[in-house]
């Protein structure tokens, strides 16, 4: 009996375990069933109604991850070699631990189903035409449209300057940018095919017809979202942030306890450098820096002009992130939206007033200079909000805030005490600041020795794994700038050049553009189920 039972629970295993493709396989091997009844309609036969809009839907159970919609969406829409609208990822059943009665190590992965190997699931995504999409939501030229009546978000290539910034704000990673180009593009649902009553390429080319276009209530996917609080897909990030429409059903996914994970979940995943950015933000803080500094201790003569030179500097390194720089001009088009727009507003009347600074009469000099430093800070806080508004846990506003509020604060107070070191206030500042941000970034890589993989957990990981070489040096350039500081103030370093004392803020300078490379080197991106690395 023990051996009829087991062999049935091995049979019933192997049911639950039979993959998309042996399930295609059967259900045309069955003469039952002729192909009417199995052929269903792939795009709706009527537009959207008033509320309503296209969506994908996935029958994962029937997804094989043969690829064969990457095949057909990369070849219809003519997309370079490294260039991918669609992707084909993979769900897991995370491993759990039990003790086995005799064995010689304590404890051995095994499968809630009683398998030796755990369950998974292909899951082929593209973009989700979101209801409330950030892509959109964040482009500074309104590159994106979203159709009233389909709801398709199609991205208008003409209108791209390249800036990436709609790369940061989706969570699903779907826009992509193409460095041939110069500009970002996405898949449109082969909106084209669709206005011709013809089915979208990864549509037709799926031989399980996993894929369709069905029709969505607006309303009731925010409901899903924001006030059931609904969970998209497993291994995916929430849905509340962009109302994404894409619907995917799977009876084995819904039995399974625990809920499955993406197979690249403990995957590490360094981003772009993204240098133009980091001197862009570094150098622009500085010259926000020293510009107050220069407003509260009049010391205009030799910081403004300094201030000037660098945010002249920091306007030039970001036209070399943009893909099309000459479209730059149409940055206030979406200032109602997005903060990108915005920083580049404040920053575009910072440097003039700066610079109008320097040649305006005494009597009004002070009043410039304080309007001035308001729109350098406003400038700062811009900056803080672009990346807060991607909900990436490493740039949450209070970190952010730290981060670049603390350059500003260091930078201009060393510059300050490089004009006179024997400022202590000026030394207890940088200090100050500069102390508030070690910590911090020290509270972040405490995560590695908790051993947590939560999105602060892998940027640890990042920090003291791949990056410990920059990490090292980000802290060896704080500690000289500070340490230099103090045995000057003390007279230990005696000064026969002016010069020497610029000594602790080029430092300084130094560390801060190192930690904003980690900045965005370490931050952890969000995205759909992908495959695990090889």
């Amino acid at each position: 009996m023990t051996m009829r039972g087991s062999f049935l629970e091995e049979l019933l295993a192997d049911q639950r375990s039979v993959t998309a493709v042996e399930q295609f396989s059967r259900a045309h091997e069955e003469q039952s069933f002729g192909p009417a009844a199995r052929y269903r309609n792939l795009i709706p036969l009527e537009a959207p109604r008033p509320g309503e809009q296209y969506a994908f839907e996935v029958e994962l159970d029937k997804c094989s991850g043969c690829k064969a919609c990457v095949t057909a969406c990369h070849s219809l829409n003519g997309l370079d070699d490294n260039e991918t609208w669609r992707e084909v990822g993979l769900l897991i059943e995370p491993k759990r631990r039990r003790r086995e009665p005799g064995a010689t190590h304590p404890t051995v992965p095994v499968s809630s189903t009683g398998g030796a190997r755990p369950a998974s699931q292909h899951i082929t995504t593209a973009c989700h035409h979101c209801v409330d999409p950030a892509c959109l939501n964040g482009c500074p030229v309104l590159a994106y449209d979203k159709d009233p009546v389909t709801g398709i978000v199609r991205h208008l290539d003409d209108q791209c300057i390249g800036c990436q910034y709609c790369v940061l704000k989706c969570p699903y990673d779907v826009p992509k940018y193409n460095s041939r180009l110069g500009i970002v593009r996405k898949c449109d649902m082969c909106a084209n095919r669709l206005a011709a009553n013809e089915a979208p390429a990864c549509v037709q080319a799926c031989p399980n017809e996993a894929i369709r276009i069905t029709k969505v209530s607006t309303s009731g996917v925010a409901i899903e979202f924001r006030e059931r609080q609904q969970m998209f897909v497993p291994g995916a990030p929430r849905g509340d942030y962009t109302l994404p429409t894409t619907r995917y059903r799977s009876e084995n996914l819904s039995l399974r306890t625990p809920a499955p994970v993406a197979a690249d979940a403990t995957t590490l995943r360094p981003q772009p450098a993204h240098w133009p950015l980091v001197l862009m933000l570094v150098l622009s803080q500085a010259a926000v820096g020293l510009c107050s500094a220069a407003a509260l201790d009049r010391m205009e003569t030799v910081l403004l002009p300094v201030s000037v030179a660098l945010g002249v500097t920091s306007i030039a390194a970001s036209v070399f992130h943009l893909g099309r720089p000459l479209g730059a001009w149409r940055f206030f088009l979406n200032l109602k939206q997005s903060w990108l727009s915005r920083e580049i507003l404040m920053f575009s009347a910072f440097v003039p007033m700066s610079a109008l600074a320097l040649f305006i009469g005494p009597n009004w000099k002070p009043l410039l200079l304080a309007a001035t430093a308001i729109a350098g800070l406003a400038g700062v806080f811009c900056s803080m909000m672009i990346y807060h508004d991607t909900r990436r846990t490493l740039w949450h506003a209070r970190r952010s805030a730290f981060a670049f509020f603390g350059t500003t604060i260091s930078l201009g107070a060393a510059a300050v005490f490089a004009l006179n070191v024997t400022n202590g206030h000026a030394l207890a500042l940088t200090i100050a600041a500069l102390g508030a941000k070690l910590l911090l970034e020290i509270n972040i890589v405490r995560h590695v020795v908790e051993r947590d993989l939560t999105p602060l957990g892998r940027t640890a990981l990042l920090v003291t794994g791949l990056s410990q070489d920059t990490a090292f040096a980000r802290v060896l350039c704080a500690a000289s700038g500070l340490g230099c500081a103090l045995l000057m103030h003390v007279g230990a370093i005696p000064l026969p050049w002016t010069g020497l004392s610029w000594i602790p803020f080029t430092f300084v300078l130094a560390g801060e553009v190192l930690e904003r490379l980690l900045f965005f080197r370490a931050v952890d991106a969000p995205k759909m189920p992908g495959l695990p690395s090889a």
